[in-house]
């Protein structure tokens, strides 16, 4: 077999195995398990969707313009490649179309990508005051506290005995975030959502939980030395178990509201708790 006729062989023999990858990798995965591929979980929130969304769209953005870079290097490189030993080509110091081009393009995307990245932040974190039910999340070392306020009853934790937080399905919850020692982050991967809790100031956003289930829930802001116990867990019910855990708080004797200045102050108000009291 000559040379001119192996070489056609080679790249049919190349393009079927890179066919062959793509298939398997496509057939493997589909659109419902695609969150799985990129690293990020379904989300199970109003305010998750729009965010899963824009997770998506980045990443199909980058792989085209990263093909695009790719296929312009490969593709200078073949098609300017040295096809005679004495063969050089012509010698330029500079390109002004070229490098204007590198130039706009990455700020044109960035721009976009900006946009965007803005538009959605600004409606995720909105806070319409319309909620149908509002926590106070406590954060402190080393672990969370949850005040129902409308509820008028508390659930607090520790590092050894992990608090729930629990949420009624398809019903808006306004978090109310404060912290009495250091900054902290309230995290529910599964909800695709989480804000810093900052000692002075109350953060706040709204979400709608849409799937009942049990959840996880950290801090993702290293806080200190047993930043890594700072877990909680949240359970998504239906209206009326939610009634029932409320009623449970009470019986229990967690009414009230916790007070949040720091966990060791002598200061207590009538009919609140003072944190890690009773954890």
């Amino acid at each position: 077999m000559t040379f001119d006729r192996v070489a056609p062989v080679r790249r049919l023999l190349a393009a079927a195995a890179v066919g062959s990858v793509l298939l398997l990798a496509l057939s493997g995965c589909s659109v419902e398990q695609l969150s799985n591929q990129i690293s990020i979980p379904d989300p199970v929130s109003t305010s998750g969707d729009r965010i899963f969304h824009l997770w998506q769209a980045t990443w199909v953005a980058l792989w085209v313009i990263g093909l695009f870079t790719w296929a312009l290097m490969l593709g200078a490189a073949w098609f300017y490649r040295r096809r005679r030993d004495d063969d050089v080509p012509k010698q330029t110091r500079y390109n002004v179309p070229i490098e204007v081009l590198y130039t706009v393009t990455p700020m044109i995307v960035i721009m976009v990508f900006a946009w965007f990245t803005i538009r959605d932040g600004a409606i995720i974190t909105e806070v319409k005051d319309d909620q149908s039910h509002t926590v106070n999340v406590v954060g402190y070392q080393w672990n969370w506290a949850f005040n129902y306020i409308d509820e008028e009853v508390y659930e607090v934790g520790s590092p050894s005995d992990l608090p729930t937080l629990y949420l009624p399905v398809d019903e808006k919850v306004q978090f109310v975030l404060t912290s009495p020692d250091v900054i902290h982050s309230f995290w529910i991967p599964d909800f695709l959502m989480k804000m810093d809790v900052v000692p002075g100031r109350a953060n706040r956003f709204e979400v709608t939980p849409t799937v009942e289930g049990r959840y996880t829930g950290k801090c993702a802001e290293l806080c200190g030395t047993y930043h890594s116990q700072m877990l909680f867990w949240v359970e998504v019910v239906s209206a009326e178990e939610f009634d029932q855990k409320m009623e449970e708080l009470r019986l229990a004797g967690q009414t009230g509201e916790l007070q949040t200045d720091r966990p060791n102050t002598d200061a207590q108000n009538q009919g609140n708790t003072r944190i890690g009291e009773n954890s």
